[in-house]
């Protein structure tokens, strides 16, 4: 699908669901908008905690169009946004213009879908996508470093492969460092403090095969966590899943 038309469509609402596989080799981001008065601490978090959030534009305060998606509106080409006020989640919506501040900067921050493209292209399964689910992702034991206000756990999504293919997926993976780039960490879940393989904090659950290994890699959802303790006043995100579509390819960050 035309990444144009399918924002008209997740503006006007007949798209709705997750974005796993809904735009080809386009650049698909995570969201973070927060006031004015957070985006420094918010940018330090950053820049401390690459690996998990791999900053690709910081939009003006009051700005609602991405340079990197002509004629997008950052309030409406969402499918699913949450809400979060003093830290707790308080609503999930459609679109934020009845939200919107003057004062809002724009975060987009580099997501896994760009390699999971690259992955599919390498003729290898991911079974999520094989069964229309969204990515399982965990919070894990692994502190993130702390800038300001901000600090938290690292959040990781999880993709089961089988052992023989862990190597040449972390090869494909490592292509993309503004992408989340190399896994974490694999096998056993709970060296990283993952207690419940089977219930997810965000996304879905999926099945690991006996001669599979789960496969974990840091996940752009980690600020969400880090909104917990930070608690500002006002944080709106993506809801996990639910992407904002650009105009990029994504071998505009592909690294060799």
């Amino acid at each position: 699908m035309d990444v144009k038309q399918l924002r008209e469509e997740i503006r006007n609402g007949t798209f709705n669901r997750t974005t796993s596989g809904a735009a080809g080799n386009k650049v698909q981001a995570n969201v973070v908008i927060l006031p004015k008065s957070y985006a420094f601490d918010f940018l330090l978090y950053a820049t401390r905690n690459k690996k998990a959030v791999p900053v690709i534009e910081v939009m003006e305060d009051g700005k609602v169009e991405s340079m990197y998606a002509e004629g997008s509106d950052i309030r409406m080409d969402i499918p699913k946004y949450n809400i979060y006020r003093e830290g707790v989640l308080t609503e999930t919506v459609t679109d934020i213009k009845d939200y919107w501040q003057p004062d809002f900067v724009t975060f987009l921050i580099g997501c896994s879908f760009t390699f999971e493209q690259a992955i599919l292209e390498a003729d290898i399964e991911m079974k999520h996508i094989a069964e229309g689910r969204n990515v399982a992702m965990y919070k894990t034991d692994i502190a993130t470093a702390p800038a300001g206000v901000f600090s938290g756990e690292l959040v990781v999504s999880m993709r089961p492969f089988k052992k023989s293919l862990v190597d040449r997926v972390s090869d494909i993976t490592a292509q993309f460092p503004n992408m989340h780039g190399r896994p974490v960490h694999y096998g056993e879940p709970s060296a990283i403090g993952v207690t419940d393989i089977k219930t997810p904090e965000y996304g879905e659950p999926v099945d690991i095969g006996e001669d599979e290994v789960p496969v974990f890699w840091a996940c752009g959802v980690t600020p969400q966590n880090a909104a917990l303790n930070a608690k500002p006043e006002i944080m709106i995100t993506h809801a996990p899943g639910h992407m904002f579509v650009t105009d990029m390819h994504n071998e505009d960050f592909k690294e060799t």
